[in-house]
């Protein structure tokens, strides 16, 4: 018996037949990437709620701008420029509002009291709550960041994508780019060295002494935990051919740590793209 051959069809000739009609092929083309758009969007703005909503809006730009796509790079380049502009011009989220530079996040951290979660009962185990707090601490030093150094440190470094593509996405030169994500990654590798115990063993703060004020903050929620549900892989799992970037370990090991996270399906938000497909004017313009 023949096996089903869709997921072997290019994206190209996706595109070509979603835009000639076959509202199938659109729809495939969309699932492939909303999870990859999902777990940028959930690393950039660090809220699982904002990240659904900011692939939704992606994804409909990606949608209604496919007949400009002229195949000059690689559909997932084109994607992710829009992703970009997206990005960097879009409203702040609440966590963005007031960004907190490295020295407030740390004197954040400082504040936060030492207590031992067996003071408290709660319905997850205890090692689930730890990782989601050191998640969601790590994730939270990024949006120390600025928007373009987070956004090149999340393509650059988390998902190792090459200088030459990096640059296409963020419009700027091999060079400029390279530049740039040294920059972001000194900055936020900095503070870990002198703050995480994750990297440096003689530094006060720990993950599990610091998750019971994390809960009580409204950053770990024992009941929902944003960056441990619906659990595909783990980033370095899913990256593509490995860029041999760096000769010194101790670097190395801060980008382990960030690709240790969980890569995440995004939540089925399908049902409103089908919607979207449904209106007039997509149908007119795919012919649908």
């Amino acid at each position: 018996m023949k096996k089903d051959c869709k997921e072997d069809i290019s994206e190209e000739k996706l595109i070509s037949k979603a835009l000639s009609g076959d509202k199938a092929s659109l729809e495939l083309l969309i699932t492939r990437n909303q999870d990859w758009i999902y777990n940028v969007a959930l690393t950039f703005v660090g809220d699982a709620d904002e990240a659904a909503d900011l692939t939704q809006e992606v994804l409909i730009k990606v949608i209604t701008k496919l007949d400009t796509f002229e195949q000059r790079s690689s559909f997932r380049t084109w994607m992710y420029r829009i992703l970009k502009n997206h990005f960097l011009n879009m409203k702040r989220g609440r966590h963005e509002v007031n960004p907190p530079s490295f020295e407030q996040f740390g004197e954040g951290l400082d504040q936060l009291p030492d207590e031992s979660l067996s003071n408290y009962t709660y319905e997850v185990e205890e090692k689930l709550l730890v990782n989601e707090a050191k998640i969601s601490c790590m994730k939270g030093m990024l949006l120390c960041l600025d928007r373009e150094q987070r956004l090149i440190y999340i393509i650059g470094e988390l998902f190792e994508f090459p200088d030459s593509v990096g640059s296409e996405i963020m419009e700027m030169s091999k060079q400029n780019f390279r530049v740039k994500l040294h920059r972001a990654k000194k900055q936020l590798y900095n503070f870990m060295d002198h703050k995480c115990g994750l990297i440096n063993k003689s530094n006060p703060c720990r993950c599990h002494r610091k998750t019971a004020g994390f809960i009580k903050m409204g950053y770990v929620d024992p009941k929902a935990l944003h960056f441990q549900k619906d659990v595909l892989a783990k980033i370095n799992d899913v990256v593509g051919s490995k860029v041999d970037t760096y000769s010194n370990e101790v670097l190395s090991e801060y980008q382990k740590l960030y690709q240790e996270h969980p890569f995440l399906q995004s939540p089925d938000k399908l049902a409103s793209i089908r919607r979207l497909l449904s209106t007039e004017s997509i149908k007119e313009t795919f012919n649908l």
